[in-house]
């Protein structure tokens, strides 16, 4: 798929129109997979250990509830596909799940046609007709495929697959459903004038919203095409602060508790090197001076990160708009990767 295969602002159109009823789909991907979610954490109990298995935005969203299946209890990491395909796994028991919003990424094809089939390995996909769907015990979104280039529908749809795994495991979250059913919808025109004009961009957060920025990342770099990085606020303090400078935005996510530690600091050093931050902040604490703050509902875990993705997405779609012509309407890349012959 190529900027020449949509008419003009077909992109930008399918990316709405998935944003439009990502809540509605993800409420009922919360509530209707309750049969699969049992057998995985009836695995998980069974296994001790949990790895979630991803590429591209998937991955990402596995990175936002690592740190919840850790809250839980659960030995959990998130890892690419491709790095798994390079070095395996210790042989030991775990519970595997494989993530691909299409079935069909091709390092989710050749990790099925390595890892033997048995009841630890499960997959979470928006496509049960897919190579994934059909191969594996799947938590299945609702909706269908999700066909807009960048990740939006499919986040929020398979962070509540997520989120219905981990209420069977006794993790409630009260909060994401709210915020599944009425997200807040704070204006981002003053988030969008401090860093339209800005060359790069970082984007930082601590815990569940630390994969949220990686996520926000990606998705910027796809449709606004500049450069995007997403860390840890710590792994930002850790050397990437010498990027510092007027032509470079930052966004940082600030949580509640120890999730808004750092947050001064990093905006400190921000503002002092030329570039005011922006900050989605759902913290319930005192704003900070010099940085544009966009306010959220004190919230944490997972209910913070979907109060704040629709405003993200919006956000980073308007950034996008000020860039380039054709938001979501690819140059270089498809919306399903295949396998990499050349590997």
């Amino acid at each position: 798929m190529t900027r020449g295969t949509m008419g003009e602002g077909t992109g930008l159109a399918r990316l709405q129109a998935e944003m439009a009823r990502q809540g509605a789909d993800a409420l009922a991907s919360l509530t209707g997979n309750a049969v699969v979610a049992a057998e995985l954490a009836a695995s998980i109990a069974r296994t001790g250990s949990l790895v979630l298995v991803g590429m591209g935005a998937s991955h990402y969203v596995n990175r936002i509830v690592e740190p919840a299946w850790r809250k839980a209890g659960v030995d959990c990491r998130a890892e690419t596909a491709g790095d798994i395909l390079q070095q395996d796994l210790p042989v030991r028991p775990r519970t595997l799940v494989l993530v691909s919003q299409s079935g069909e990424s091709g390092e989710i094809l050749q990790l099925l046609d390595r890892l033997p089939h048995n009841s630890d390995l499960f997959g979470m996909t928006l496509a049960p007709q897919s190579t994934l769907g059909r191969t594996l015990p799947c938590l299945i979104g609702a909706g269908g495929q999700e066909v807009a280039f960048a990740a939006t529908r499919s986040l929020t749809v398979t962070l509540a697959l997520h989120a219905a795994a981990l209420a069977v495991h006794g993790v409630g979250e009260e909060d994401l459903a709210a915020m599944l059913a009425t997200p807040p919808l704070p204006d981002v025109d003053a988030a969008l004038a401090a860093l339209a004009s800005k060359t790069s961009i970082i984007i930082a957060g601590r815990g569940e919203l630390r994969g949220l920025a990686e996520a926000s990342g990606l998705i910027l770099m796809e449709l606004a095409r500049i450069p995007a990085f997403g860390f840890e606020f710590g792994q930002f303090r850790h050397g990437p602060l010498e990027a510092l400078a007027p032509e470079l935005g930052v966004l940082l996510l600030r949580g509640p508790g120890s999730l808004s530690a750092g947050t001064v600091t990093l905006a400190k050093a921000a503002a002092g090197a030329g570039s005011p931050p922006v900050i989605f902040d759902c913290s319930g604490e005192a704003t900070i001076d010099g940085a544009v703050t966009v306010s959220f509902p004190p919230r944490e875990g997972l209910g913070a990160v979907a109060a704040m993705l629709p405003a993200l997405q919006k956000l980073i779609i308007a950034i996008a708009g000020r860039k380039v012509t054709g938001v979501g309407e690819p140059v270089r890349s498809t919306k399903i990767t295949g396998i990499d012959h050349e590997a």
